[in-house]
């Protein structure tokens, strides 16, 4: 029987990316997507802690996974956390796009500079970067940058001027500390086109997407 892979976006702008993702990797197999921008909004106003926004995001997770899907894909690291914990609960198989991200970083590491264009996804993924080295026993600091001006771009939908502000950043960073930089994370889903752009730094630079849908796909065992 054919297997059904669904996303939960908080951006319509994901959609494409993750289509294109999963018809490299597991072509044919059935994606389904759902977008509910309205959920970072509450996080970024309200805290991912937010028993109303925990609610929202499990009904969101729900509404993905409808039309039978085997598992179900949040690509927001805000709002990543209270996806991944529903695992389990009313049938739903779920999973965060970051933490296969995370669970490489920590290998590389130890000093991971943990790159985010909004303050909300800090937290989550530096949780998920602890989480990630105490299963693996790795040691772990982590060195915060946070672009505030790019997100603006990304709201006008201007993606050219969102990846430069992003690879300007961190190219000042990682010149200014490069003793003290082992691995690059950028934190944000839509935040991976600037990684090509960050090679010539001699840092592994890690973006969520594929090795999200890579350890999506091995969860439910499709070749």
């Amino acid at each position: 029987m054919q297997k059904t892979l669904a996303f939960l976006h908080t951006s319509p702008v994901h959609i494409a990316t993750f289509d294109a993702l999963v018809q490299d990797m597991a072509p044919g197999l059935k994606l389904q997507h759902h977008v509910d921008a309205g959920l970072l909004s509450a996080a970024q106003q309200f805290g991912v802690a937010d028993p109303h926004l925990i609610q929202r995001i499990q009904s969101a997770m729900q509404a993905a996974a409808v039309g039978g899907a085997d598992m179900v894909v949040c690509t927001c690291s805000s709002i990543g956390g209270v996806a991944e914990r529903m695992s389990g609960f009313a049938g739903l198989q779920t999973a965060r796009i970051d933490r296969a991200m995370a669970d490489r970083a920590v290998t590389l590491g130890p000093r991971v500079l943990l790159v985010a264009a909004l303050e909300t996804t800090l937290l989550p993924t530096a949780e998920l970067l602890q989480e990630s080295a105490a299963a693996l026993n790795q040691p772990l600091v982590i060195n915060n940058l946070l672009v505030a001006d790019a997100w603006a771009h990304f709201l006008q939908g201007d993606s050219e001027a969102y990846r430069q502000a992003i690879v300007h950043a961190v190219r000042q960073k990682v010149q200014d500390e490069a003793a003290e930089i082992d691995v690059v994370v950028l934190a944000q889903a839509s935040m991976a086109a600037a990684a090509p752009d960050l090679t010539e730094l001699g840092k592994e630079v890690l973006s969520s997407p594929r090795l999200g849908v890579a350890h999506a796909l091995s969860l439910l065992q499709v070749n």
